[in-house]
């Protein structure tokens, strides 16, 4: 069975408790059992992860990118928090990885501080899921499933 990554960038880990009024009381556990849902409506297991440290996320990209290769993964859902912003690094890592991304935002960023309008990685995600709560997650897994699917056609 193929897989599809779901990476969950800094301060993800406070999802439930930080700002409940922008982000909601749904913890971040709560999102992993709707990825696991929304992973099993197409027959691909669901992998989970969250880091708070860059390079962490940047090792990850790497090793998804092997495994996309592979034929073992379909890609990546990624939100990657604050970093979307900030991080020439990670876009780099899903350029040079080849690794297929949704990036995805819980709220509508571009509806937020200036700084937020701008992401490092819309440019070289596959997709971009933004302001639909955390369901905005299972959306990103249907499109990319949907857009894996148009790729072996």
């Amino acid at each position: 069975m193929k897989s599809i990554l779901v990476m969950n960038g800094p301060n993800l880990n406070l999802l439930g408790q930080r700002e409940p009024g922008l982000y909601g009381h749904t913890t971040l556990a709560d999102v992993e059992t709707l990825c696991h849902q929304a992973g099993d409506k197409h027959g691909v297991a669901i992998e989970f992860m969250q880091s708070n440290h860059e390079g962490v996320l940047i090792d990850t990209l790497h090793d998804a990118g092997k495994r996309v290769a592979a034929g073992e993964m379909i890609g990546v859902v990624f939100n990657a928090g604050a970093f979307t912003h900030t991080s020439v690094a990670l876009q780099d890592a899903i350029k040079g990885a080849q690794v297929p991304v949704i990036e995805i935002h819980i709220s509508n960023v571009h509806a937020r501080e200036a700084f937020r309008n701008h992401s490092y990685l819309s440019s070289v995600a596959t997709g971009i899921v933004v302001g639909f709560g955390v369901k905005g997650y299972a959306l990103a897994i249907d499109g990319l499933v949907m857009k894996h699917g148009e790729e072996t056609q």
